[in-house]
């Protein structure tokens, strides 16, 4: 609970802190007008060509704006760990986190709180909503605990993508910016309707990080196109195994941890 308290008190500074910059609501704008021209190669390409199969824009939609909210959340809640090659492993200050009691976990997620991230959260979730009344989906308890699960999940899921790079800096230094394929680039698979996927993206997705487990099953589950909803609550177990080997790799790069500080 003592970790958690100071989670919150260090988000709670930083939060505070960024609302004293004056343009951090032109920031937020920025970030919603980015969700939401995002996916509009999509929108150009449904009204030309119409449905693929049995895809609609809606359904592909909704699958990509469940990622990009799971992303959102990871981004504003952990986004110490997105920053931590650069601003802790390669100037050293990580020396004085080591240096200070509580949890260096805790330490490193609440470092960083960009208030503008937010905006990324909100429109993820707004398209969510605008794509379920557009499929005209009732959502039941059961869709609304898949739904959840599958939020909860992708939090962890890229959470534990951002815990990863951090292991893997340990060792190279600084930031790997090919791993960025399964943070900002990974939501962008799921506009790909499955069924055209090529295999060794879907098995990646699916079985070494499971963006397609946060995001399509889900989906698929709480519209009735063909997947149950056990599949549908595997987002949440699946984001929290690889939440945990992140910080099996994250806690074996702390214990080999050599200072680059001058």
């Amino acid at each position: 609970m003592k970790a958690l308290s100071l989670y919150f008190k260090l988000i709670r500074m930083n939060f505070l802190t960024g609302l004293q910059y004056k343009g951090w609501p032109i920031m937020m704008l920025q970030v919603m007008i980015v969700v939401i021209t995002d996916p509009i190669g999509l929108i150009f390409m449904f009204s030309r060509f119409g449905s693929i199969g049995a895809w609609s824009f809606h359904r592909i939609l909704l699958i990509y704006a469940v990622a990009v909210t799971s992303f959102g959340l990871a981004e504003t809640f952990c986004r110490g760990f997105d920053y931590f090659p650069w601003r802790m492993i390669r100037s050293g200050d990580f020396d004085r986190v080591l240096l200070r009691p509580g949890s260096l976990f805790i330490q490193v997620a609440g470092s960083y709180f960009h208030i503008h991230r937010i905006a990324r959260v909100f429109g993820g979730i707004c398209a969510v909503i605008y794509c379920l009344k557009a499929l005209e989906i009732k959502l039941s308890l059961m869709d609304i605990i898949v739904l959840a699960a599958a939020l909860i999940g992708g939090f962890f899921t890229y959470a534990g993508v951002f815990l990863f790079t951090s292991g893997i800096a340990f060792f190279t230094i600084q930031g790997l910016d090919w791993i960025y394929i399964f943070t900002n680039a990974s939501y962008q698979v799921t506009r790909c309707p499955m069924d055209y996927m090529p295999d060794v993206l879907k098995y990646l997705f699916t079985f070494f990080m499971p963006m397609l487990v946060i995001s399509y099953y889900p989906a698929s589950a709480i519209c009735g196109w063909g997947e149950s909803y056990w599949k549908g609550l595997l987002a949440l177990p699946a984001g929290l195994a690889f939440f945990l080997l992140s910080s099996f790799v994250w806690n074996f790069g702390v214990k080999h941890y050599k200072s680059t500080g001058s």
